[in-house]
């Protein structure tokens, strides 16, 4: 018995020590449509992209949900089912008599799914923040985060801004990606880096896809949590006009 107990002993000393490590993903998708195949929509090639990156937590930008250029497929549901992922959907705007938005995939199942408005202080396009509660197999509740901010440079500052107001709420390890359409030394990303802490050492460009020049996609996390990179890259694909970006990250 008492061998017992102290197997257990260490065996939870070892966890505690090396924590609790998630592998994640940011990927704008260009709504399935590869740049290089005219109007094709190709979501299996996306699912594809993520199953062998062994992401367990997906951001996913510009996806369609039963609109006429994507062939009317529920493309967040689509998405969930090649991957055998759980989803939330979060919808900007109404298109051409479907949806557009973001989504979340996920391996673990969603305990609590909360969509926010993103600020528009001059007219363009509604954007969202989507955030997702999931329990990690150590029992740890992690919040995960996706968004697209806005082209227009005011409404981006501004939706930044709000995200940390957002971000400061969370006592629990949180995790933000999302295509930014911002370069890293730009004034929303220094709103966002000063409660969001970005990798400075193997980041790299993200946009467009053949011959990348800017990086404008993320993986953040929030700084109250002490965690390290254990993995962060891109990975080289033609599905969308975006290269994923991916990140294990290690909780402690």
């Amino acid at each position: 018995m008492k061998s017992i107990v102290v197997t257990l002993t260490l065996l939870f000393g070892f966890a505690a020590v090396y924590g609790q490590r998630v592998q994640v993903m940011s990927y704008n998708i260009h709504h399935g449509n590869p740049p290089d195949k005219g109007d094709v929509i190709d979501l299996e090639q996306i699912a594809k992209v993520i199953l062998e990156s062994g992401a367990e937590l997906v951001g996913i930008q510009e996806v369609d949900v039963r609109v006429p250029r994507s062939l009317f497929i529920d493309q967040a549901h689509k998405l969930a089912d090649l991957t055998g992922m759980y989803y939330f959907f979060s919808k900007g705007i109404d298109f051409d008599g479907g949806e557009y938005g973001t989504l979340i995939l996920s391996k673990y199942k969603i305990l609590g799914n909360r969509r926010y408005e993103l600020p528009m202080p001059v007219p363009s396009e509604n954007r969202s923040l989507a955030i997702v509660d999931v329990a990690l197999p150590s029992g740890q509740i992690l919040s995960f985060a996706n968004t697209h901010l806005d082209l227009k440079p005011e409404n981006k500052l501004a939706q930044a801004t709000y995200i940390t107001e957002i971000g400061d709420w969370y006592d629990r390890p949180l995790i933000i990606v999302g295509d930014f359409n911002a370069e890293p030394d730009s004034e929303p990303l220094k709103v966002l880096e000063a409660y969001f802490a970005r990798n400075t050492t193997t980041n790299t460009v993200t946009h467009p896809n053949q011959n990348p020049s800017s990086e404008i996609d993320y993986i953040m996390v929030g700084k109250h949590c002490r965690f390290s990179w254990k993995t962060y890259k891109t990975i080289a694909t033609d599905a969308s006009d975006h290269l994923p970006v991916f990140a294990e990250i290690e909780f402690k």
